[in-house]
Order: structure tokens, then sequence, then C-alpha cells
């Protein structure tokens, strides 16, 4: 990758703090966005900001690139067509609406399995479903921070539903079997539920290889706007009993998106989607997007074993989650520093001009588990495409000092 050229398109890597370029280690809470997204987004408010289906300019390129959009997203992810994408607020707003849908044609009795390695946004709205007679399941995370895949298959029975699992931990960084996952519900004819946000900014999604009915994502984790995502398998989200309004159209995909949507930011969505695919080669778009993102993972994950390993050099630091040699695990590292907590050092690392979280990113059920919460949580740093080796260094040369002086 040519880091140089790639950095040129996000305006917020030219700030500076402290008279230090900022180094942002904060992505998995949502990346920066290139100047394509930014132009998208404002093009759209100064051209085309009108709403969809009238008889005028305006309008009918609005639909245009609400069409435009769906079919970029169902050519990233791999899905059959656009009407498989349907959009919404944020992934948890979505995950909420269909909860509730799928809900309707269940009864008493019937069982889902949630993860305790996800975050919330897939846990509470079918933890919620227990108020109408679901019994929720949890598959248990071991010490190492992987799942425990005998437990899941222990929990599956005649009565299992769904199972709800994430494509990868936004804590601690940890990819989730889930085709095996999948080879376990499909016989079974249990419906499967993927929640990839954190997973799509940095390896191809692939719906149809992966088989699942219903798959989740948000365009702020790979450079784009604040826009939920959902992904159904064709023809399923007709047979949903969802909320909407009487003059909401009753298919796919509009079935399950309430009220006006964000058009700007889905406009947004379509650029980061065409700029991730300029980094990558091929004939067709989804050519460019698998080869792009498979660049873009061998460089975050190069830079993710340098951190890597020099967090593991530093005396007193724990980081959870498979090792890098497992290939089981995202470049978003979850750490403990003995001695100081993870919010004192993320204010030491921002002093210098270093952007990263600290706490349980709403995977506070995992942090439970793991017995991290006592301490609040973990330092988490994740990388992405136009984070550079020189950033990881001086990271880890900072946070030795931080070490140093907290014993």
């Amino acid at each position: 990758m040519n880091l140089h050229s790639i950095r040129k398109h996000f305006p917020a890597l030219e700030r500076e703090l402290h008279g230090r370029n900022v180094i942002y280690l904060d992505g998995p809470a949502g990346t920066q966005v290139p100047k394509e997204v930014i132009s998208s987004i404002s093009d759209y408010y100064r051209y085309s900001n009108a709403n969809t289906h009238g008889q005028f300019a305006s309008s009918q390129e609005t639909d245009r690139i609400m069409e435009s959009a769906r079919n970029k997203v169902a050519t990233f992810i791999n899905a059959p067509d656009a009407n498989c994408i349907s959009f919404g607020q944020n992934m948890t707003t979505l995950n909420f609406s269909l909860s509730k849908a799928l809900v309707r044609d269940m009864n008493p009795g019937d069982e889902i399995l949630i993860t305790q390695l996800d975050h919330e946004a897939n846990r509470g709205p079918w933890l919620n479903l227990e108020e109408r007679g679901i019994i929720i399941k949890e598959v248990s995370l071991k010490p190492e921070g992987v799942l425990d895949y005998e437990d899941l298959e222990r929990k599956l029975s005649e009565r299992t539903k769904l199972v709800c699992i994430g494509y990868a931990s936004n804590m601690i960084g940890t990819v989730n079997d889930v085709k095996y996952v999948r080879s376990l519900t499909r016989d079974r004819n249990i419906r499967m539920l993927i929640d990839a946000v954190h997973f799509a900014p940095h390896m191809a999604i692939d719906v149809q290889a992966l088989d699942c009915d219903f798959l989740l994502c948000s365009a702020y984790k790979f450079y784009g706007p604040h826009v939920g995502i959902l992904y159904c398998k064709p023809g399923l989200l007709n047979t949903l009993q969802t909320d909407r309004l009487r003059t909401q159209s009753a298919d796919a995909p509009y079935r399950i998106e309430t009220g006006t949507l964000n058009h700007a930011a889905i406009a947004g969505v379509e650029a980061a989607i065409k700029f991730i695919s300029r980094l990558g080669e091929g004939k067709t778009l989804r050519d460019k997007i698998t080869s792009a993102m498979q660049t873009i993972h061998r460089h975050e994950m190069d830079l993710a074993a340098i951190l890597y390993d020099g967090l593991q050099q530093i005396k007193g630091c724990t980081i959870y989650g498979p090792g890098m040699e497992s290939g089981l695990r995202t470049p978003t590292l979850g750490f403990s520093i003995k001695g100081i907590t993870p919010e004192k050092v993320c204010y030491e690392l921002a002093k210098q001009a270093i952007y990263a979280w600290d706490g349980h990113f709403y995977a506070i059920r995992a942090a439970e588990v793991l017995d991290l919460m006592k301490t609040g949580g973990v330092t988490r740093m994740g990388i992405v495409a136009y984070n550079t080796k020189e950033e990881i260094n001086r990271t880890v040369k900072v946070m030795e000092k931080i070490a140093s002086d907290s014993r």
C-alpha cells in the first residue's frame, strides 16, 4: 500500500496536538473518513437534497443515489442483490427492530443463543425477549478470550430458533469461527445472525459463502458515516412482521426501514466503498474490494504484530485474546498494565497525541467474565489502513514510559 498517498485522503490526519501529529488508534470506535466521503455528503446537500419518489430532478437523484448505494453495499458483502440491503440509524436500532419482528413468529419456550463475547447490541435486543417467554442461553467465553464451541453445541436444542454471534470482538479482537457455527445450525434449520461491525473494516465479507440469514454492520467503522446496514437472505425479510407504518412499502428492503432515511449519509456510504475499492485491483468492483481488503488486512496485521510484540515486552502488560500467531484476531488489541488503570493509560497517551480508548466498549459481559470490570476494563488500540509503522513504534515507546513511570 502507498501509505503516503492513502493518508492524503484523510484531512483528520493533518491534525496536530502539542506540536505532534495525532496518532489515531481509536479506529474500532469509528475510523476517520476520506475527503471523498466528506465531499459526497456535502454534494448531496448542495445539489440533491430532497425526499424520495418525487417527480422532480433532486428527488429522482436521491432515488438513484439510494439505489446505487444499496448496490454498492451488496457488492461489498457479496449479497445476491440490492434488495437484501436495508439501512437504518445504526446497527443497534436495526437489531432491536429485527428482534421485535422475529419474536412475533416464536412461541414461549423457544430458544435463542447469544455469546458472552458479544457487544451488547447483539445481546440486549435478544435478552429483552425473555419478557415474551423466550429462553436466552449464553455461550461461554474461555479465559483465553475465545468462545467455547463445545458449550455452544451442547446448548443447541430442538427449541433453538436463532444463534446470534459476532464475527469479531470489538474489545479484544478475537475472530469467531462463524463458518463452523453455521455448520452446526444449518442442518438443524436454525437461523443465524452475524454482527460484523468490528470485522467489516479488516477483512472481506461474503454473505453467500457464510450462508447466514442476517448480517449487520456499520459504515462508520469502514471509513464512512454513521449508517447501520442490515443484510437479510433473499426473500426472508418479506416473511417478517416488522414494525412499519401502513404507508411504508411492505417489500424488502424497505419493510424494516422506518421514516425518512439519512440520504446524505447513505451517499457517503457508497463513497466509502468506492474509496476502499480503489486500493485494490481487478476487473469487477467485487474483485477490487476483495483485493483491497486483503491488502489492508496484511498491512494492518503487520503493524499489529509490531504493537503486540512491543507491548509484550513491557513488564506487567497483559494482552487479552488469541496470540498473533493464531490467525484468530483482528488488528485490535485490548490490554492492561499492572498498577495503572486503562483510563490513566489513555490520559497519558492523549497527552502525547495518541488517541486510544479505555473501558468495556459495550462488550460488558466479556469484561465481566474476564474479571476486568474492577480495574476499568482494558486499554484498546486498533490499527486501520491509514496507520503507519512509525506511529506504532512511537506508541510502543510512549507505552514503555507510561508503564515505567507507574512502577
